[in-house]
């Protein structure tokens, strides 16, 4: 039976026993629940020994509130508890002085999607180097990568630095928020006092869920659009379609796990997908689909796309599965059928106004550059992206938990 890092701190006085007359705050979202599905701000306000001074909201906020990309959350007093709740998706996305000065010990409960372009991680990295400015500690109250170990994609290269690249990790990186607290103090050298609660009995190799304890736990959705398991093992690649003209699902009720748009011909790609690189392919299941979002991108048009299915057991490879280069090969594709489509969205996004979206997330231009270079093909990018590969899973080893 699996055990979160909150519910071990919950369930053992001796693990809370250094936070005895602290002042202690909690950075947590909706996904930040117990087994019970009490959200973690309301079971460690009834804790006897344990005072919560404030509470901190990431992106979406601390309870749910905001469907999209930079749509900020205010600053508010909790009404049942009467704390501040400090938003770090606002006027500021680091914590300021004044905040830092509410607490002695910051719990940080974030559920991740095992994804670099998550905020939710590049937030644990800004209050890390906040709280080694500041001389307080930082408890990571650790949970699942539901999206399991696999790597995959290149590394962010230097001064992409952004609020959706927080350093130089792949795509999909493989590690829970307890290890990348680890790595991000290695890396960044941080003199910080950092626990990390872990998790009893993860097993991130066992299927059915790999990563995640289907059958176990409840799902909540850690952002609005985080629907599913489906939706965290495809996100690692549709989550570039962020940066693209392409629907990426969002307005329908399966955000992430598929792709549209009302002029390009879904039949076609998936067929040229097939053609170019069909061991990019491994692992899911391709189909065809028509969907109509009711927001966002192409609202209330008809949209010709393709789902990604990873549910069924008998068609999921885990180890297979290569969501990155899926995507990637869609926008190949569709390049290659349509050479003057305008794939690439032109906007703000995530409040950088310079630099392409689609490169912002994949933490340089090397992707959009491989996919608009009509000569290049998927052995090419292979050997831009293994060597990356490589070096992460052994850079990450020294920090792996479980």
């Amino acid at each position: 039976m699996i055990q979160f890092g909150l519910d071990r701190l919950l369930a053992d006085p001796a693990l809370r026993r250094p936070l005895a007359g602290k002042r202690v705050a909690l950075l947590a979202h909706p996904a930040s629940v117990t087994r019970d599905l009490t959200h973690s701000l309301d079971a460690l306000a009834a804790l006897p020994d344990l005072k919560l001074s404030a509470a901190f909201g990431p992106q979406h906020g601390l309870r749910g509130d905001k469907q999209d990309n930079m749509v900020e959350s205010p600053d508010y007093v909790d009404p049942l508890h009467g704390i501040p709740v400090f938003s770090l998706y606002g006027e500021v996305r680091r914590p300021t002085d004044a905040m830092m000065d509410s607490f002695d010990v910051l719990l940080v409960d974030l559920q991740d999607l095992g994804c670099r372009i998550y905020t939710f991680i590049t937030t644990l990295r800004y209050v890390l180097e906040a709280a080694a400015k500041h001389g307080k500690s930082v408890w990571v109250l650790d949970r699942p990568n539901p999206a399991g170990r696999p790597v995959e994609g290149l590394l962010l290269r230097q001064g992409w630095e952004s609020f959706v690249g927080a350093g130089p990790l792949p795509m999909r990186h493989g590690l829970t928020m307890g290890e990348l607290a680890h790595w991000f103090i290695a890396t960044l050298k941080l003199d910080v006092d950092c626990q990390v609660i872990t998790m009893a009995g993860w097993q991130p190799e066992a299927g059915p869920g790999y990563g995640w304890p289907l059958g176990e736990r409840s799902w909540v959705n850690p952002s609005p659009n985080a629907p599913n398991l489906s939706m965290a093992r495809a996100y690692a690649g549709t989550v570039m379609l962020e940066g693209t003209t392409l629907s990426e699902g969002r307005g329908t009720t399966r955000p992430l796990e598929l792709f549209g748009a009302p002029d390009i011909d879904a039949r076609a790609i998936i067929t040229e997908m097939r053609a170019l690189a069909p061991e990019w392919l491994k692992g899911c299941v391709l189909r065809e689909c028509w969907f109509e979002p009711t927001f966002h991108k192409h609202a209330g048009k008809l949209c010709h796309g393709v789902q990604i299915h990873v549910e069924d057991p008998a068609h999921y490879d885990h180890a297979a599965f290569q969501p990155w280069r899926l995507q990637t090969l869609a926008f190949k594709a569709l390049r290659r059928l349509q050479p003057d489509y305008p794939i690439w969205r032109d906007f703000p996004y995530e409040y950088e106004r310079d630099r392409l979206a689609i490169d912002l997330i994949n933490g340089s231009p090397l992707l959009r550059d491989w996919v608009d270079d009509a000569e290049a093909m998927p052995g090419d990018f292979d050997a831009l992206a293994r060597p990356d590969e490589a070096a992460w899973e052994a850079e990450r080893t020294p920090f792996l938990l479980y």
